[in-house]
């Protein structure tokens, strides 16, 4: 069988040395070459033609955001960016998720590159996913946003639907579900029940997150903190670093945050999400398992739905990787499979009177 054959591009001679003896010691991964800068990475993609890149952000001659942006106009190919794992460096990864790259793989904090072993099955399995990622699944969206499209209540008012006030949305994502959510969220009415998100992503990124998605939906889009009451017109972002839930507390659904261990290997956990949900809401709780590496949260959407609540999944054509999705499809957990466009309507249909 044939190594997925990988190009590192970063102009730090430390960490092209540590990646490639970490990629190099995958039997199935191999380093065809490194360049220092994207103007040496043009030269070898056409000489190597590397199934996935990892591509630094900060680098000379020409920043990797722009190469980024040029290499998918031009010749589209998964990537998997080297990201610093701060809050500063969390609009610049989001940028390169939003562009077209597939995932990140994150610089240990302090720089400490000589770590990064520790992490080397993670960094293998992301370029696994990375290679067989589906590239050709943002461009079947049917609602294209732009960073400088912004949606205003004005143009997203109550729609003529209406809502059991009962109901409650949770949604659970990984890998391309930065993007996914925005799709989901995008045009979503403000008088829609509340929604609960679980997005795999590291803690320094989450507030972020939220606050873009914030700036381009007609509802309010807000990190989780403990304690906020759920309300019809808002969603509720995990924090990277909690697990979110849903409790009841003196007659109220209110979010909580539970600093437990990692679940499936993630905190914020989708299943942790979803288990809360059926403990409060029971029957009404609305989900759907969106784009993500992995299985989690598949048994919680089965969990739901024997509980008599609506389940969904994106489907395999539109997801950039149809790990979780695809485990939830194989518990027969999911009421509904769609494409990630008519997942919004299908939710909110769901949940009407």
């Amino acid at each position: 069988m044939a190594k997925i054959k990988v190009l590192i591009v970063d102009d730090s001679e430390l960490i092209r040395q540590v990646l490639t003896e970490i990629i190099s010691s995958a039997p199935d991964l191999e380093v065809v070459a490194c360049a220092v800068d994207p103007i040496d990475a043009r030269d070898k993609i056409k000489k190597f033609n590397p199934d996935v890149l990892t591509l630094d952000i900060e680098m000379p001659k020409m920043d990797g955001i722009t190469f980024l942006r040029n290499l998918m106009r031009l010749r589209p190919m998964p990537v998997v960016m080297i990201s610093t794992l701060t809050e500063h460096g969390a609009p610049a990864t989001l940028d390169a998720l939003e562009i077209g790259a597939v995932d990140y793989i994150a610089k240990p904090k302090g720089g400490s590159w000589g770590n990064l072993g520790n992490y080397a099955e993670v960094i293998q399995e992301k370029l696994r996913h990375a290679a067989q990622s589906n590239m050709s699944a943002r461009e079947s969206f049917t609602n294209s946003i732009s960073s400088s499209v912004v949606v205003s209540s004005n143009d997203v008012q109550s729609n003529k639907a209406k809502y059991r006030s009962t109901k409650v949305i949770c949604i659970g994502s990984s890998t391309g579900g930065t993007e996914a959510i925005r799709e989901v969220l995008f045009e979503m009415p403000i008088n829609c029940p509340p929604i609960l998100l679980a997005q795999h992503i590291p803690a320094a990124f989450s507030a972020s997150l939220a606050e873009r998605l914030n700036k381009v939906c007609a509802i309010t889009v807000r990190e989780a903190k403990a304690g906020m009451p759920l309300q019809p017109g808002n969603a509720y972002l995990a924090p990277g670093d909690f697990h979110l839930k849903v409790i009841e507390k003196n007659g109220r659904l209110i979010t909580a945050l539970d600093d437990g261990e990692k679940v499936n290997g993630h905190k914020p956990s989708v299943d942790v999400l979803f288990q809360s949900a059926i403990a409060c809401v029971g029957k009404n709780v609305v989900a759907a398992i969106l784009t993500g590496m992995g299985s989690d949260g598949a048994g919680g959407l089965k969990a739901i739905l024997d509980h008599g609540g609506g389940t969904f999944a994106q489907d395999e054509a539109t997801s950039v990787v149809w790990g979780m999705p695809g485990a939830a499809v194989k518990l027969a957990a999911a009421q509904h499979v769609l494409p990630l466009q008519r997942i919004r309507s299908g939710l909110l249909q769901a949940c009407e009177i």
